[in-house]
């Protein structure tokens, strides 16, 4: 399983100049297409998507052999990025006797996890400011 990059949090100019380009997409593309996600405060994630969060900084151990998988963005929903940017972890249902529907989605950027309780059919982007 390959965990995805986390680029460390820049400063001053190296933000704004990896702000302009990510991924071959211009910040003004991405912006526009991230548009079309919603937005949650972390502090709103149920506490089970706080656990999945922590593990993936971790580097694991995850509970499902499919966590870290890449993720197709097959549905479109997600930015537009190259084949490999995305990876998928599971997000623990209580009471399910499968994986469930719940995931949390990583991009390669620092901070871009998505959050998803219907299995892909929507996204919110996850806010660490509120």
């Amino acid at each position: 399983m390959r965990i995805p990059p986390r680029i460390a949090t820049l400063g001053g100019a190296a933000a704004l100049a990896a702000s302009v380009l990510v991924g071959g997409v211009t910040a003004t593309a991405a912006s526009a297409a991230t548009s079309a996600v919603g937005s949650i405060c972390y502090s709103k994630l149920p506490s089970q998507a706080h656990t999945t969060l922590r593990l993936i900084d971790a580097g694991g151990p995850f509970p499902y052999r499919q966590d870290g998988g890449v993720f197709q963005n097959r549905e479109g929903i997600l930015p537009k990025q190259s084949s490999s940017y995305y990876h998928e972890y599971t997000v623990v249902t209580p009471g399910s006797s499968d994986r469930g529907a719940r995931r949390i989605v990583t991009g390669q950027r620092n901070n871009e996890d998505y959050y998803t309780s219907n299995h892909y059919a929507s996204f919110s982007l996850v806010n660490y400011g509120c």
